[in-house]
């Protein structure tokens, strides 16, 4: 089983944010991490590793979740509903 970092993943840095979410994510869904050393001069320290495949899963497409069609149906058909709140 591959094990990529964030930034190996994304190709970008990943930011604290998405860092957290993803680990909450992980964690949640009972996956098994692994660690890496870094030393490198943007960054020095341990990064978390995640399966390729729940990086791949965590991070697929909106129109791939489920209910997709129909969240995208009831939106749409919300556009000209006025609920006569202020806002």
């Amino acid at each position: 089983m591959e094990y990529l970092s964030l930034y190996d993943y994304l190709k970008r840095p990943a930011g604290g944010e998405l860092g957290r979410e993803v680990a909450q994510a992980a964690s949640k869904a009972g996956v098994k991490l692994q660690t890496r050393e870094v030393d490198n001069p943007k960054y020095t320290g341990i990064v978390y590793l995640y399966p390729k495949d729940f990086l791949d899963f965590h991070f697929r497409p909106v129109d791939e979740l489920p209910g997709a069609d129909e969240w995208k149906m009831s939106i749409s058909d919300r556009q000209d509903y006025d609920d006569d709140l202020p806002f």
